[in-house]
């Protein structure tokens, strides 16, 4: 068999992804914090800090929106993840559900566009889609029905682009609980759709982390972790490490849980849309008081 550069760059990528795997959490730090820096920035001191994966933010205002990657761009972005020994288990979208004025058309399109992003920039397995779902926090009885048939026709589509989707729970959305997203998977019984666990959004409600990890975690692919301040609808969000929630419970509980896949540290616009905000110095500063918990 004829082995071409990029499949043996997807090997060896592959094998960094197993071995990191072979512990029992995948520790990262997602690119949606990094903004203001060029994605191969990000990318070198994700890498140069020490975490072991990255998520690229598909969202418009950040240079790897899908429009703006060129089929250079993402065989560099591809490259350069595997030659830093980092994984991609992720891409972030923020797509709505049964969004009024919304295009289901358009959110498919958008599906398909991150799904090549996964295909394409992806030195080891392809990454997954996660997302928010959207809609008003009082107004989850009035769409969730027609979220639930939207939600359907997403899992088509990612079942016939082979790439998982992952939908993740908000304190500022219509599907803000536990039982919310379990209740949406339930309705379209997909292997490829799963769901995102990250407590800071139950946290703002003052739900249990132990009863919502026990929920939620079984169904996970992906673990995102930021910290909470006060309660909904007046709350906040801050860094890992920066609030009140112990992060050593909190690793002990997924792991024995079983969960293996990777925990993703994601900033909040509400730490980086703050003036002075340094995305380098936030990255330095949550390696240093979270990796001890988690990598």
């Amino acid at each position: 068999m004829d082995i071409t550069r990029r499949s043996l760059v997807a090997m060896v990528a592959g094998g960094a992804f197993v071995r990191a795997q072979s512990k029992p959490l995948i520790f990262g730090f997602s690119l949606y914090g990094m903004k203001t820096l060029s994605w191969r920035e990000g990318l070198g001191h994700v890498a140069r800090i020490g975490y072991k994966a990255t998520e690229l933010s598909l969202r418009s205002g950040w240079d790897t929106e899908p429009k703006l990657l060129t089929p250079a761009d993402r065989a560099e972005i591809r490259k350069r993840i595997g030659d830093l020994g980092l994984a991609l288990p992720s891409v972030m979208e923020n797509l709505g559900l049964a969004r009024p004025g919304g295009s289901r058309e358009a959110n498919l399109e958008r599906l398909r566009a991150a799904a090549e992003i996964c295909h394409e920039c992806s030195p080891g397995p392809p990454a997954l889609i996660e997302t928010t779902v959207g809609g008003r926090p009082d107004s989850w009885d009035e769409l969730k029905n027609a979220m639930a048939d939207e939600l359907g026709a997403w899992a088509k589509k990612v079942e016939e682009l082979k790439i998982t989707l992952a939908i993740k729970a908000h304190s500022k959305t219509a599907m803000s609980r536990p039982e919310r997203g379990l209740w949406l998977a339930d309705q379209v019984k997909s292997p490829r759709v799963k769901l995102v666990y990250d407590y800071s959004h139950y946290a703002a409600f003052g739900l249990d982390l132990r009863k919502t990890m026990e929920q939620v975690v079984p169904r996970s692919v992906f673990v995102h972790i930021k910290d909470t301040i006060g309660t909904a609808p007046n709350h906040r969000f801050v860094l890992p490490g920066d609030g009140p929630v112990d992060l050593k419970a909190y690793a002990k509980n997924l792991i024995e849980l079983g969960y293996k896949g990777p925990v993703v540290v994601e900033v909040s616009v509400d730490v980086f849309g703050q003036p002075g905000y340094d995305p380098v110095k936030a990255a330095e500063h949550v390696w240093e008081k979270v990796s001890p918990a988690f990598a």
